[in-house]
């Protein structure tokens, strides 16, 4: 028997017209509904005939020990014999299915069955959670009625199934290195890890309204969706991708002043691979799949796999530990939930600097950590991510914490405010310690940007080993680290902290090296083009004229509404005194812009400042307004 396992919302059914291996039904059976229930598809296979019974005994066990992993009472019977090539004869089909009704019965569940040989239409909402889709195949054995249970783990990693049954224990943990549960912190002073805690332990993903910067990221014109692609697969306009490949570049450069050493490996890899399937299930995410050339292949969540092969086939020495690499993933692949998808906070397709570290041993490991963490402070700091933006989570081991108390304490007094803290009794993943920083947004949504996971797994899996000082072969420990997170996910951070400032009586903005146009000049009449063209040409930055046919005051007010942190108004008086009068969006407020007349070279120097020590990249429009196209 193949049995397909959904827990749902809702199941509703309408028989359309019968065929002729039709069950007779009462005219009360051709339309049901059964809410928050566990809907079974099922196929009765061709060897179920042999002791129906036993295998309808069998299944019921199986969907019972869901039932209690999902917490539900209620059970909707479907027949669908598209989960089977090898089908049991109708009457047997039948008799499996009431069989299995009965069963379900008797153990107190309420049970509703969709009739058999009926054309129907249905209509599902699954849930969405881990354990929300899986799969059972109930066979008997060849000499003896022995039950074989299969799941597809394609479906669902065991790395899913374990975080949804992992018992978390939770606590804040202060600069002062007391470990408390939430219920005895007071939260006085830290609303926002207050609305991070909430929103962890509770793990409410699904978002229910359109949260503020998706409205931003396209009146900006930085991004958008896709319609033409699988949702969270965006588009990214002229701005947006200026944007994204400043910050891709800043973190290459930062990770590069620590020795890291760039790679690029495949985006897909063949689900079979011996090495790469253990893997896939230790890594908490779902998957794309395709298939090619009679393969099943996936595609790469992170860039572990490629770099880890690469790792595998090094001849590596003590003397080079410990030793970086580091891909920009553009694309990485996760296969999120459809009620998890919105903007740019949780995509399916997205940008990921992806660094990894081998160290000769754990000391070298939390070494390694420390550093990296105050790296990652440091680099979304640049971006524009302030430590108070954002909540840090810590994740371990009891082992590992008994064993390291004083440097999680240490963490937690780098950022200097209390953090909140998941500890496990037991090792459910590949990693021992971990850390993010989590971005609350504007309807109380955590999203992960930085992290750093010590890994205690993967070089023992991927046969990765290092030469030591006394020539054996010995594996290293290894450090996975995105400094930044998503690159899409900062730029969603950016936007919602811009709302939220807004929101404060504060000027939003991006900071000046990430701003699609540093400065705009605007010609009061036609006749000021010719020295407008003149002091664009002077600045050494991302700048453009506003040449349309408008009102001096509708430019400045379309040059705030795409927050440009400088904007240059030349007339007769700049002109002739050879000057630029320039509003600067940091020194201004709502309806107060600050206004400071200088010149093209002092204004040249203030931006060369604000720049300083980050990637540049010229324009990404034309320079003249009227030129441009309309985006969005």
């Amino acid at each position: 028997m193949q049995i397909l396992l959904i827990h749902s919302d809702y199941i509703e059914y309408e028989t359309k017209r019968s065929t002729p291996v039709a069950e007779k039904i009462e005219e009360e059976l051709k339309k049901g509904r059964m809410e928050e229930a566990l809907t079974v598809f099922v196929a009765v296979e061709k060897n179920d005939e042999d002791n129906i019974d036993y295998v309808a005994k069998q299944t019921a066990e199986e969907i019972k020990k869901v039932t209690e992993q999902v917490k539900t009472n209620r059970v909707m019977l479907y027949p669908y014999a598209h989960l089977s090539s090898s089908l049991a004869s109708p009457k047997a089909a039948i008799e499996a299915l009431k069989k299995l009704e009965e069963l379900l019965k008797e153990a107190a569940f309420e049970v509703k069955r969709a009739p058999f040989g009926w054309y129907k239409s249905f209509t599902i909402k699954c849930k969405g959670h881990p354990l929300s889709e899986l799969s059972r195949t109930i066979r008997l054995g060849e000499e003896k009625c022995v039950t074989v249970v299969k799941e597809k783990e394609e479906v669902v990693s065991e790395a899913l199934k374990s975080e949804a049954k992992a018992t978390s224990y939770w606590h804040i943990l202060t600069p002062e290195g007391e470990l408390l549960k939430p219920d005895g912190f007071d939260f006085t002073g830290h609303d926002n890890l207050r609305k991070f805690v909430n929103y962890e332990i509770h793990k409410s993903r699904a978002v229910d309204k359109i949260p503020p910067h998706v409205e931003l990221m396209r009146r900006l014109e930085l991004a958008d969706y896709e319609p033409g692609s699988d949702p969270g697969n965006m588009r990214f306009y002229p701005k947006g991708r200026l944007m994204k490949s400043l910050i891709e570049n800043y973190v290459l450069g930062e990770v590069a002043k620590m020795g890291a050493m760039e790679v690029e490996t495949p985006i897909m890899y063949d689900m079979n691979h011996p090495t790469l399937k253990k893997y896939l299930d230790r890594f908490p995410a779902r998957q794309y799949s395709i298939e090619a050339d009679k393969k099943m292949l996936f595609l790469r969540f992170a860039a572990c796999f490629g770099q880890f092969l690469m790792n595998h086939d090094m001849t590596i020495s003590y003397r080079n530990l410990p030793l970086r690499m580091v891909e920009l993933t553009r694309y990485s692949f996760r296969k999120e939930q459809s009620g998890e998808l919105v903007g740019l906070r949780r995509l399916r397709a997205f940008t990921m600097p992806d660094m990894h570290t081998l160290c000769k041993d754990m000391d070298g490991a939390v070494r390694q950590f420390n550093e990296q963490y105050n790296m990652c402070i440091d680099v979304l700091s640049k971006v524009g991510i302030d430590l108070n933006d954002y909540e840090v989570a810590i994740r371990f081991t009891r082992d590992f914490y008994e064993e390291n108390k004083d440097f999680i304490v240490g963490l937690v007094k780098t950022v200097n405010k209390p953090v909140l803290v998941e500890l496990w009794d037991q090792r459910f993943f590949y990693f021992v310690l971990k850390f993010e920083f989590n971005y609350v947004d504007a309807m109380d949504k955590a999203s992960a940007l930085s992290t750093v996971q010590i890994d205690v797994e993967n070089a023992e899996r991927y046969d990765i080993k290092y030469i030591d000082s006394d020539g054996k072969e010995k594996r290293p420990f290894i450090l996975h680290c995105s400094p930044s997170g998503a690159i899409e996910r900062c730029i969603y951070a950016l936007l919602e902290k811009a709302h939220m400032n807004s929101e404060k009586g504060i000027v939003p903005m991006f900071p000046v090296w990430l701003s699609p146009t540093q400065v705009r000049v605007i010609p009061v009449t036609d006749k000021h083009m010719e020295y407008a063209e003149k002091v664009a040409g002077e600045l050494n930055c991302r700048v453009d004229i506003d040449d349309r046919e408008e009102t001096v005051g509708k430019k400045i007010r379309d040059a705030g509404k795409e927050w440009i942190p400088y904007v240059a108004v030349v007339g007769d008086e700049e002109v002739s005194g050879g000057s630029i009068t320039v509003t600067v969006r940091s020194e201004s407020q709502p309806n107060k812009p600050a206004n400071v007349k200088m010149t093209a070279a002092e204004l040249n120097e203030r931006i060369s400042k604000e720049s300083s020590g980050f990637p540049f990249k010229g324009l990404p429009l034309a320079v003249r307004l009227s030129a441009r196209p309309k985006f969005v």
